[in-house]
Parts: structure tokens; C-alpha cells; sequence
């Protein structure tokens, strides 16, 4: 039996990748989108003091990418640069390893994105926003990618509205953001936080904080 013709009911977020999800979800990718465009386009102001902090961050990095495995990526640089920019308000948060399920068509996908910005102060509710990270560039538990957004289809179905989901993965020193919009999402050639693009992968954060303030 062809699994990707009959695909079980619950499929869970490790086992995606960008080819079964887009053929058991009828998905495309695109080489870009408006949306996508518009948000890495987005203006947002950093202030000397948070360049000061991102040159640091960005000089640890430096340090040690080549020796920290994901957890240490994570506390060292990317929980640090996230909270930076601070996506704490009273309308919406970021959480981490939180329980995240939907039913899109037939199937329901089910687990736990590494991160996730959504309404609620103390518990996820609509999700906007959802983050995957690697350290390694191929990984025995499945790809970065689509586990990003096999989440992103979780929140589109949990957000029952025609608004854009937005994403992002972390390989190692590199970032790309991704936007899914109906059927179609697309992804962002990589920003890679030991050069100068940690600068505009901090902007591009910071712009999206004003970007959900704006939805919700």
C-alpha cells in the first residue's frame, strides 16, 4: 500500500517532510510571495543597545556553531536573540515545546514545534507564528523544513481565516523564514547569523512582533 495515497488519520510532525506534505495536502511551493516579500522588506528600528548585544551573541556564536549541539544552540544563542526582541505582550506570547494538533482534511497532525508565537499569555491559543531548529544540517529525525510547516498547516487549520501563517527554521547559523498562504507557502533564501544578516535576521523578527500586534 502506497502510504502517501493512504496516509494514516494522525501524522505526526516528525515524520514530515516538504514531498509528503505537499502531496498528501496537495501543497506548492512557490519561489516567493507577497506576504513573504513584504514582511523581509519590513522596517523595524534597532537601537544601539541591541547591536551592541547582537555582536556579542553573534561573537559566541562564532565561537562555538561548530561544537554546540541543538540544546546549546538554543539557550546560547537563539533563546537569547528571541527574547531580545521580546515577543511577551498581554494579547499573544512565545511558547515553547507546547502540544500543538489540528485536523486538516482527513488527517490530524499533531506535535510539538520547538517554538510558537500565539494569543494567550499563559497557554497557546491561536497560533501565528511557528519555529523549528537543527544544528546539523541533515537530521535521523526528519527534516526542519517540513516539520515547520507541517506545524504552520496546524495552526492554518486552528485559525479557521484566510490570514498567512508565518515560520522559520534555524540549520545550524542559518535562518529561513517561510510563509504559507492557502495552498501555496514559500521560503527564504538563508540569513546566516555569523555575518552581517544577523542584523536583518533580528529586523525581521522584530518586524513580525509588529506584524501579529497588527493581525490580532
Amino acid at each position: 500500500m502506497n502510504t502517501l495515497e493512504h496516509p494514516k488519520t494522525v501524522l505526526r510532525f516528525g515524520e514530515c517532510t516538504l514531498a509528503k506534505l505537499d502531496k498528501i495536502f496537495n501543497l506548492t511551493q512557490v519561489r516567493t510571495l507577497s506576504i513573504l516579500e513584504n514582511w523581509l522588506a519590513k522596517q523595524a528600528e534597532t537601537s544601539p543597545f541591541e547591536q551592541q548585544v547582537l555582536v556579542m551573541y553573534q561573537e559566541h556564536l562564532i565561537t562555538n556553531v561548530h561544537d554546540w549541539n541543538e540544546q546549546e544552540l538554543s539557550l546560547h544563542f537563539i533563546g537569547p536573540l528571541l527574547s531580545l526582541v521580546n515577543f511577551t505582550t498581554t494579547r499573544f506570547n512565545f511558547f515553547a515545546q507546547r502540544n500543538l494538533s489540528g485536523q486538516v482534511g482527513e488527517i490530524e497532525l499533531r506535535g510539538e514545534p520547538d517554538g510558537m508565537i500565539a494569543r494567550g499569555k499563559r497557554e497557546p491559543e491561536t497560533p501565528y507564528f511557528c519555529f523549528q531548529e537543527y544544528k546539523r544540517y541533515k537530521d535521523p529525525e526528519g527534516d526542519p523544513d517540513g516539520q515547520c510547516l507541517a506545524a504552520m498547516l496546524t495552526a492554518q487549520s486552528l485559525n479557521k481565516t484566510d490570514q498567512p501563517i508565518y515560520g522559520c527554521f534555524v540549520l545550524s547559523r542559518d535562518w529561513h523564514f517561510m510563509v504559507l498562504q492557502g495552498r501555496e507557502y514559500a521560503i527564504s533564501e538563508p540569513y546566516a547569523a555569523t555575518r552581517e544578516d544577523i542584523f536583518e535576521i533580528f529586523r525581521i523578527l522584530k518586524a513580525l512582533k509588529q506584524i501579529i500586534t497588527e493581525l490580532i
